[in-house]
């Protein structure tokens, strides 16, 4: 093992958009089981360095910063290079990192910049990273689960006309977790699609007021925001692999918004 390699057996994590918001909350989580942990964020940002000293302060492991955008497929090489330099291996792949449209509007309206710029950040990169990591998965001697957990929205399945390619590319991350599930089952490497609901973070500030109104009438059957938290609670039970004989599945965290009611 060379000197740049970390010296524990921890499993290892990297969550991709986690210098806030719900990938911070499962970067916590997972560190708080021993993981070590690869922060992502565009930049740099204040708010990445803050994740990192808040994760050491709180948990006793080893964490890399990776500040670049994942929707530039180019650097994604190199990236996963620093990875493996430093900790041998990647056990857990959490593609997190996602945006939602700049501005909501009728889908007989959608530009084909919008909607290039949807799929590029929400889906081509994972695709790619995805796609890349797994190599090193399948070479890895590592005897920790091996998961790639794909955080969708509810959105995949729930059509919301005033947001068309934001709906689009959550619903192909959704068949891209089946399709990696199924190449990836002879790997011993197991994949989960996530789909949030109405969940308190910075992309949902800009809608609190109408969703607020909504809950007031009964918008879901457990009827309040969901928190990041509740999606670290589970996104951290399946890295420790205590779902293993599942995979390919869509796990819903929605306060049952989705279940069909008459």
């Amino acid at each position: 093992m060379n000197k740049k390699t970390s010296k524990n057996n921890n499993p290892v994590a990297f969550i991709t958009g986690s210098s806030k918001g719900i990938g911070l909350e499962i970067a916590k989580k997972l560190a708080k089981k021993n993981f070590n942990i690869i922060l992502n964020g565009r930049t740099d940002s204040k708010y990445l360095k803050k994740a990192r000293q808040d994760i050491l302060s709180e948990s006793n492991v080893d964490v890399l910063c990776l500040p670049f955008d994942i929707s530039d497929v180019s650097l994604h090489q190199v990236m996963v290079k620093k990875i493996i330099d430093k900790f041998g291996r990647i056990d857990c792949l959490i593609n997190n990192a996602g945006i939602s449209v700049d501005k909501r509007g009728d889908i007989l309206n959608v530009t084909t910049k919008s909607f290039d710029k949807l799929i590029s950040s929400n889906l081509k990169s994972h695709f790619f990273l995805t796609q890349n990591i797994v190599e090193h998965m399948i070479k890895s001697d590592s005897k920790n689960f091996k998961s790639i957990i794909n955080i969708s929205s509810s959105n995949a399945q729930a059509a919301s006309i005033n947001r068309a390619e934001y709906c689009i590319s959550k619903s192909a991350i959704e068949m891209m977790g089946k399709l990696f599930a199924v190449r990836l089952a002879k790997e011993n490497i197991n994949v989960y699609n996530i789909l949030p609901g109405l969940i308190k973070t910075d992309m949902t500030k800009p809608v609190k007021k109408k969703y607020n109104k909504l809950l007031k009438k009964g918008f879901s059957p457990i009827n309040r925001w969901g928190k990041p938290k509740d999606i670290a609670k589970v996104v951290s039970f399946i890295a420790r692999g205590k779902m293993s004989f599942v995979t390919g599945e869509s796990i819903h965290i929605d306060g049952g918004l989705l279940i069909p009611r008459y």
